[in-house]
């Protein structure tokens, strides 16, 4: 059974800084891509950060460059999403995704953690 759980939220004053870690059990790294997503109340959901499982290339929103990093670690089935100079606009609840490179494979999410960002 597959299983991603985020953790790591919390409230910060703006200009701070989190990191999310989602711990991913029952799959292979390899055969997905790993996500971030986030989503605001009233908003739709938007990916924040990509990071393949065969490559370790990584794409950002516009949005965040800059600001975030994503990393992996594959003995630890574990994805991080380092959160620095954290503005308002970043507060979402944010969701870890996994998308399968394979059409066998299903995608998977974890249920979000809350980031707040305020003084």
């Amino acid at each position: 059974q597959v299983q991603l759980v985020e953790s790591g939220g919390g409230l910060v004053q703006p200009g701070g800084s989190l990191r999310l870690s989602c711990v991913a059990s029952g799959l292979a790294f390899s055969s997905y891509s790993m996500n971030w997503y986030r989503q605001a109340p009233g908003k739709e959901r938007e990916r924040v950060a990509r990071i393949s499982g065969r490559t370790g290339s990584t794409v950002y929103a516009d949005s965040v460059k800059g600001r975030f990093t994503i990393s992996s670690d594959s003995a630890k089935n574990t994805v991080y999403l380092q959160m620095s100079s954290l503005k308002p606009e970043d507060t979402a609840v944010y969701y870890c995704m996994a998308s399968p490179y394979s059409n066998d494979l299903s995608t998977y999410w974890g249920r979000g953690t809350q980031v707040t960002v305020s003084s």
